[in-house]
C-alpha cells in the first residue's frame, strides 16, 4: 500500500482509533527516542510531546498478548517508537536532505511513506523484565548499515533477535528484514493519522 496515497484522518478519528500503550500495560517500557535528542537527528522530531507510544487499538491490543507471552520468560518489551505523526516523517525526509543523507531514504531506512503515521508499526527490542535492561541485540536501535539486518547477527544477538521475531509472530506482526526491531500489524481500513503524539 503506498500510505502517502491515504487521506490523513481528522484527529477526532485518530483519538478515537488510537490508544496510549501505558494505559493498556503499564508494564511495557516506553524509551520514546524522538522525544528526545536522543535519535539519529540529534534533536528533538516535531510531533512528539513526551516519553508516550500509541498504536491502532487493534495492534496495540496484541503488543499486550506478546508481553504477556513473554512474562514468564523473564521478559518485556522496550519500546522506541510508535504512532509516528505525519509531520514527524516529513520532518526526518527533511533531514535527510538538509544533511546530504538520501541515501537512508533509497536504502530502505528511513521511509518517506510510513506505516509507522498509520499506527500500525513498531520499533522496540526485549528488555530484562526485572532490571529493565535491553537484551544484546547486536546493534544499536536505528543503526543505519547491513549489520541491522535481522538475519545478520551470530551468536547471543541472533537468538535474542529471533526471540523478538517468534514472540511478535506468534500475535500477527511481521518484522521489517532491515531492522531487527520494526515490525509491522495488518488492520482493515488503513488511515494516515497527524495527531501529535503527546
Amino acid at each position: 500500500v503506498n500510505t502517502a496515497e491515504l487521506v490523513i484522518a481528522p484527529d477526532s478519528v485518530a483519538r478515537r482509533l488510537l490508544v496510549h500503550l501505558h494505559a493498556l500495560d503499564s508494564k511495557l517500557i516506553i524509551d520514546a527516542r524522538y522525544a528526545t535528542p536522543n535519535n539519529f537527528t540529534g534533536a528533538p522530531i516535531p510531533g512528539y510531546g513526551s516519553n508516550r507510544a500509541m498504536l491502532r487499538r487493534e495492534a496495540a491490543a496484541a503488543l499486550v498478548r506478546v508481553e504477556q507471552r513473554l512474562a514468564p520468560q523473564g521478559l518485556t518489551l522496550r519500546i522506541f517508537d510508535g504512532y509516528r505523526p505525519v509531520r514527524a516523517t516529513l520532518a526526518m525526509v527533511a533531514w535527510t536532505e538538509r544533511t546530504h543523507r538520501q541515501d537512508l531514504l533509497t536504502n530502505g531506512y528511513i521511509a518517506s511513506r510510513s506505516r509507522h503515521n498509520l499506527g500500525l508499526a513498531i520499533d522496540l527490542t526485549l528488555a530484562d523484565r526485572a532490571t529493565g535492561q535491553p537484551l544484546e541485540m547486536g546493534t544499536p536501535f536505528d543503526t543505519f548499515s547491513a549489520d541491522a539486518h535481522t538475519a545478520n547477527a551470530t551468536g547471543l544477538a541472533a537468538q535474542n533477535r529471533a526471540r523478538l521475531n517468534a514472540a511478535m509472530s506468534a500475535e500477527g506482526f511481521t518484522n521489517y528484514d532491515q531492522e531487527w526491531w520494526h515490525f509491522t500489524y495488518p488492520v482493515p481500513n488503513e488511515l494516515r493519522f497527524d495527531l501529535p503524539n503527546s
